[in-house]
């Protein structure tokens, strides 16, 4: 029989309650937060919608129900989304941005993520690719709308002033989405 020595019984006893220990005390990782929640089901009736600006959070009603919300991602510091009383004029299933994108070098690596057609220049060689917005329901005829788009930071702005929704919450909007859709914007 091969004897350990006490101070090796030890070392390897602390190290074990120090990984058992590290495990216990570590929590979980937090569950990804839910970005919305739809149950239409049975529900008929006119759609309308509201936007709460200070919650980051659309609800969508059917008859006056509540079928479903959602996270939005809407205009950041100096493309705010204004508040008011807007009707849906638009819906466009593969739309794109005629202002914003990114700009490209000539082998498709991005040159700059965040650009403005009438301020960011391509490099050489390079192109201006403009950004999706798919399931677009225009609000306003100088381009705010809603649309599928990213939400980076749930809770915080980060639009260029449309309202972006989950990519798959926004082709379920649209399906109960038409012309004259009211949609009203909260501050």
């Amino acid at each position: 029989m091969r004897r350990v020595p006490v101070r090796w019984k030890s070392a390897a006893a602390g190290a074990l309650g120090a990984f058992v220990m590290g495990c216990a005390s570590t929590p979980p990782p937090a569950p990804p937060a839910e970005l919305f929640g739809w149950n239409a089901n049975g529900l008929v009736g006119e759609t309308s919608i509201v936007i709460d600006l200070r919650k980051q959070r659309a609800e969508v009603y059917l008859g006056g129900q509540l079928a479903g919300w959602t996270a939005v991602a809407t205009g950041k510091e100096g493309f705010n989304t204004r508040a008011g009383d807007y009707t849906v004029l638009e819906k466009v299933v593969d739309k794109y941005s005629t202002l914003y994108g990114k700009t490209v070098t000539a082998d498709g690596s991005t040159f700059k993520a965040d650009a403005d057609v009438r301020k960011d220049r391509p490099p050489p060689g390079g192109s201006f690719v403009f950004a999706p917005m798919p399931y677009w329901m225009r609000l306003t005829w100088r381009g705010i709308g809603m649309h599928a788009g990213p939400i980076p930071h749930p809770g915080s702005p980060a639009s260029h002033g449309c309202i972006r929704l989950p990519a798959d919450f926004a082709p379920q909007l649209f399906d109960v989405v038409h012309l004259g859709t009211p949609v009203r914007i909260l501050r």
